[in-house]
This record gives structure tokens, C-alpha cells and sequence, in this order.
């Protein structure tokens, strides 16, 4: 995987000169596309007491794949609401599009998804996104999807509770919103329609 906490170039040595200032004391702000700010370090391995989560990328592939693969009707019923994704016939091809994608955003910093495994990194047991916001107030949304076993097992309430303590405590965001949970998907649709 690309390194995962590339950091947004400072400013030119030229141009702080330029200005008076040490090279040293200007920095360059993010871009506006740019979730989180230029000197965060995005975490990229989390581990909990019975999963861990690492960025999506495509040496997973595999088991991402038989994750949602295996889940499809309850995906598109709680995490897409759309039977666009996931669906019967995406190719291992179309797969690994998808986690090259994911990973371009993520070292981008425009985004960031990730696989929650088991602690030994064998099977996923859901994902994970942050990404900006459409609605006004918001500095980030994040979603999160189990697979149906996991989700009949109460791990996605777990996992829910868990990532939004992680996202406060460890995250540069102030107001998160999460869609069909915190926020009823009604309310959310509403908001995101009106902006």
C-alpha cells in the first residue's frame, strides 16, 4: 500500500521569503479537498480488543470482496439502500478498481475507508468511511457496514459505538454526522437534497 500519511507540500522557501517570513513559519493550508488538515497523521492501523482496521487498499481485495459478496441483500437494505452496490456479478476486476480507488483517496486525503478485520487479519468484518460532508455544519460523515452474520452477532452496534469514541478522540473533526444511525436517514436525505 501507498503510504497513507503523505503530507500536503509546505510552502515554497522562495515564496516565505518573499514575504519576510522564515521558511519555517508559513505553512501552506490544506485544500479545500482535503479532509483533514495538512499535519494530522491519519492513523492507518487501529487495533481493538476483537478487530482491527487498516486502510482499504488492493492486498485486500480478497477478503473485501467475499465480505460484501456474502451480504448482499442486507447491504443494500442498510448501507446503500440501492441495489447499485453491492450486486450479483461484479467481476474480481471491477474489485480491485475499487480498492486502487479507495486507496488513491486515502493517500489523497480526501477520504478514507477502512477494512475492519478480525485481529488476525483473516477475514473483514465490515468497513468504514470518512468523507466529507454535503450538508452545511458537518466536517466529515462517516458510514459503517457489518456483514449480515456480523451484523446478527450485535457487532455492529459494537463497532458504531467504538468508532464514534475513535472518531472524537482521535480525529481533527468538531461535528460528525452519521446517516441512519445518529441521524435518521429521512432527516439525512432531506438535508442532503436541500443543500
Amino acid at each position: 500500500m501507498g503510504s497513507a500519511s503523505a503530507q500536503v507540500p509546505a510552502v515554497s522557501e522562495e515564496l516565505a521569503q518573499s514575504s519576510g517570513q522564515a521558511p519555517m513559519a508559513i505553512r501552506a493550508p490544506a485544500p479545500a479537498a482535503y479532509l483533514v488538515p495538512e499535519d494530522f497523521k491519519v492513523p492507518t492501523h487501529v487495533e481493538a480488543a476483537d478487530f482491527k482496521i487498516v486502510p482499504l487498499g488492493p492486498d485486500l481485495a480478497k477478503i473485501d470482496y467475499a465480505a460484501y459478496m456474502s451480504s448482499i441483500r442486507h447491504l443494500q437494505e442498510t448501507f446503500t439502500r440501492s441495489t447499485d452496490w453491492p450486486h450479483e456479478g461484479i467481476s474480481d476486476a471491477d474489485a480491485m478498481r475499487d480498492m486502487e480507488a479507495e486507496q488513491a483517496r486515502f493517500r489523497n486525503r480526501t477520504s478514507f475507508a477502512y477494512a475492519v478485520l478480525t485481529p488476525d487479519g483473516s477475514r473483514e468484518r465490515g468497513c468504514m468511511y470518512i468523507s466529507p460532508s454535503d450538508v452545511e455544519g458537518y466536517d466529515a460523515v462517516v458510514r459503517l457496514w457489518v456483514t449480515r452474520p456480523e451484523y446478527d452477532a450485535g457487532f455492529d452496534a459494537a463497532l458504531y459505538q467504538w468508532v464514534t469514541q475513535w472518531v472524537r478522540r482521535d480525529w481533527p473533526f468538531v461535528n460528525v454526522a452519521y446517516p441512519g444511525r445518529s441521524i435518521e436517514w429521512s432527516r439525512w436525505d432531506a438535508m442532503v437534497a436541500a443543500r
